[in-house]
Order: structure tokens, then sequence, then C-alpha cells
């Protein structure tokens, strides 16, 4: 027996069926224009950019919800023999594997009402970290550092930690590790690195983005910490990148060793 047929016996007409598929492809076509139009808005108001941006998620949940509304609204009204041959194929549904599907329905419903990050942010979800670009009622897409699109669960929330850089801001710290040698000059050093940040194009600094200039002192050599923000979160690596290509140029002008191998990977945030 096919599932039009199956349908069928149970009392839905050729014509409701119509309707639904026609919802259902109305609903998908408006979500995807929303979509767009927000995104494309987006572009021209950076300074808003994450909180339009979150908009994408919420109207699509809409814009869902009502269609389920039309669709099942009226198949609701079924006799008893009807509904439960309803609730045999929901059950069965479920013993084949939707549990996990339903988990992550409702991590999706959680994720739009308590917005532990949103579209546009840069987490970290179970180890893996990117931007947020996409929400929906099943998984979270983030676009990795190496351009990478990860579809992560939303019922991993529940399970696993997160952690947002930017917390809806457009702002978001960058942490700039170098390495200079023990016998080097850590002071000048950490001068340059902080030189380096201020006069980066990508640099944001306020009283409330404050920037600062640890150093670490290891066995063999020593860690400088450049912390700062950036206006842009986009430009985390743009920044990262531009401080340590012009310290370590003022490194060798001015004869500061560094160690001869990579120390340790640089930090997010």
């Amino acid at each position: 027996m096919t599932a039009l047929q199956a349908l069928v016996d149970l009392g839905i007409a050729q014509e409701t069926l119509t309707r639904i598929v026609g919802v259902l492809v109305a609903a998908y076509l408006t979500a995807r224009v929303v979509g767009y139009v927000l995104t494309a808005v987006v572009e021209h108001i950076p300074r808003r950019r994450i909180s339009i941006k979150i908009l994408v998620p919420i109207t699509r949940v809409l814009i869902y919800g009502t269609a389920a509304y039309l669709v099942f609204g009226p198949l609701l009204q079924l006799s008893a023999a009807q509904l439960l041959a309803v609730s045999g194929l929901f059950g069965a549904a479920l013993g084949f594997g939707l549990k996990d599907l339903f988990a992550a329905i409702i991590g999706g419903l959680v994720l739009v009402t308590e917005r532990p990050y949103q579209v546009g942010d840069k987490v970290t979800i179970d180890g893996d970290y990117g931007e947020v670009t996409d929400i929906d009622l099943r998984a979270t897409t983030l676009r990795t550092p190496d351009d990478s699109a990860v579809s992560v669960p939303n019922a991993t929330m529940f399970t696993a930690n997160v952690s947002n850089a930017n917390d809806g801001q457009p702002e978001m710290m960058v942490v700039v590790e170098l390495a200079v040698t023990a016998s080097a000059d850590v002071d000048r050093a950490s001068t340059i690195v902080k030189e380096a940040m201020v006069t980066s194009k990508y640099v944001y600094v306020d009283d409330d983005h404050p920037f600062a200039v640890l150093v670490e002192d290891e066995s063999y050599y020593r860690t400088i910490r450049g912390k700062a923000y950036v206006a842009d979160l986009r430009d985390e690596f743009a920044f990262a990148s531009d401080v340590t290509e012009r310290s370590m140029a003022a490194f060798a002008s001015e004869g500061i060793e560094i160690p001869e191998a990579p120390v340790r990977a640089p930090e997010h945030r």
C-alpha cells in the first residue's frame, strides 16, 4: 500500500492533499525569500548585522508554524478509528529512529527562545568553532575558519559545552600570541606587539573594550599575549594576521629573536 493510498484510506480527499502540498511549498518558498532579503539587507547595516540576522530563524519558525497549523488543523478533526490509525503510524515512526529528530527540534525551539547564541555569533559547540550561519529546527550550521560548513544537531546543546565569543555583539576579543627567546628584550617585544594592535585598521578600542599585553614566562622562551577587540568579528583572522606580520617584521629589524619552531597554536579569542 502506497503512502498516498494510506492517506486516502484515512479519509483525506485528493483536494485536501493538493492544499497541503500547496501550503508546504508556499511556506518553503516564503522562508527562502525572507531569508535572502534579510541577508541582503544586513550587509548594508553592519552595526545591526547580528540583530537582524537572528530574525531569519525566528521568521522561519513562524512561517513553518503557521504552515503546520494550516495543514494539521483540519486533519485533527478525525474519527476515533482514524485517530487510532494515525497514532499507530506516529508510534511506529518514533520506533524507527525519529526520537533523535524530535530531540533536535526541541533543541531548536529552546535556541530560538533562550538564545544562547544567534546567527552571526562566533561559537564553539562540542569542539567545533565557527560563525553561526543558520539555525533551523533540527540543526545549527557553523562556518569554520577553513570555510567548511558543520551541521550540529540542536540537541547537542543539552549535552555539550557551548562557548560564545561575542554574545550577539559585532565586536569580539581576539588573542594574538607570539613567542620570543628567553634572552630577548621582552619589554621591547611587548611594546612592539602593543603598537601593532592599537594601529591595526581592524582594532576597536574604548572604555568598554580595552586591550592588554601579557607576558608568560616559560622554560626557554617567553610568550607575549596581545588581547584586543575587533570592530567586526569577521575580521578576527585578518586582525591576528596583521598584528603577527607587523610584530614579526619589527622583531627582525630590532634583532629580537624568536624560537626556531612554533610554540603554541593561536587562540580564537
